[in-house]
């Protein structure tokens, strides 16, 4: 009887792309039932990891974005070295990324070609970027044998809800559990032009309401200015944005009628606890990066000047966001919301 496969996942430094990771350990697991599934990854995006049930446990990788840190680098592979890993799967394509699996001796370490990975990696696969179209499917495909072909339909992530903490968090908030509460999620950690206009995100709060919703502003403490701004739509609107934690907010969007979001890595939170939502794509595509749910519809204006994937407007006008109209974001939420009412 062969021993149980055990991963030592590389993941990625955004919330996003961290939740749609979930459908890659979700495929390990689905082909490897006895696998155990550990991720290296920033602290920040360990308890997130928590929320995953394939995962066995996160481990912090102690450096900080876009740092070498090389000697630290030796230490935790050196340190890793005992845990008997025989696979390693590095989701991103830098070379320092690879580095804590190389350094860890563990036999089978799997990734794209990237700069300068030779070596470092011996499973080196080259990414086709015309057939894996999305980022998930790119890191799904790294789970799967060289020749397979992606799994129909790729498994869609879900994050484990915790009903006491939901609960605690109503009291300590002083949150009425409202069934009919919609969430907005106005930021976008990337830059500008992934976000939808204050503007217009403030009428779509006072239509909101105007319809008998009570609304909850979630995003990080960089954030709670924007939620302030849409606050001014009036009392029913309730500013979260810097007064929870990322896995507070899991369990509060879970509770939620539904949640409206830029492209960011919330949408896929909200995605990933099972309610329906509407995504608002500006500079990114829902091409690239849709929202992975069948309760959920992007919004995406398609101009010739999208996508461009930049973080502030190229032309200084961000049309591709600013032409979406709230009346659009409504018909498209009733839309979603349709099946269920």
């Amino acid at each position: 009887m062969n021993a149980p496969r055990r991963y030592l996942v590389a993941g990625p430094a955004w919330v996003g792309d961290m939740v749609m990771a979930q459908s890659l350990f979700l495929t390990l697991r689905r082909q490897y039932p006895d696998a155990l599934i550990d991720v290296l990854a920033p602290q920040w995006s360990l308890p997130l990891l928590e929320r995953m049930p394939e995962v066995h446990q996160g481990i912090s990788l102690p450096v900080a974005h876009g740092e070498l840190a090389l000697r630290k680098r030796w230490q935790l592979g050196r340190r890793l070295r005992r845990a008997g890993y025989t696979h390693a799967i590095v989701l991103p394509r830098s070379a320092k990324a690879a580095l804590v699996p190389f350094l860890a001796r563990i036999p089978v370490r799997t990734g794209y070609r990237g700069e300068m990975r030779y070596g470092l990696l011996n499973d080196l696969r080259p990414l086709d970027k015309t057939a894996l179209t999305q980022t998930v499917q790119r890191q799904v495909a790294l789970g799967l044998p060289r020749t397979a072909f992606l799994p129909p339909p790729i498994p869609s992530p879900r994050l484990r809800i915790d009903p006491q903490n939901r609960e605690r968090l109503f009291t300590s908030l002083a949150l009425d559990p409202e069934p009919s509460a919609v969430a907005l999620l106005p930021g976008a950690a990337y830059g500008p032009a992934k976000q939808w206009p204050l503007e217009h995100w403030q009428e779509l709060a006072r239509r909101l309401t105007a319809r008998g919703h009570r609304i909850r502003i979630f995003g990080s403490e960089a954030e709670r200015s924007l939620g302030e701004v849409i606050a001014e739509a009036g009392p029913a609107v309730t500013n979260l944005a810097g007064r929870t934690t990322l896995t507070d907010t899991v369990d509060l969007l879970s509770a939620c009628h539904a949640a409206i979001s830029n492209d960011s890595g919330l949408l896929h939170v909200a995605c990933a606890v099972g309610i329906p939502v509407v995504g608002i794509y500006g500079s990114s595509t829902p091409d690239y990066t849709p929202p992975l749910s069948d309760r959920a519809e992007a919004v995406y204006l398609d101009l010739d000047c999208s996508p461009c994937f930049e973080r502030t407007c190229p032309l200084g006008h961000t049309r591709c966001l600013g032409e979406i109209d709230p009346a659009r974001i409504l018909a498209t939420l009733d839309r979603v919301l349709k099946p269920e009412e």
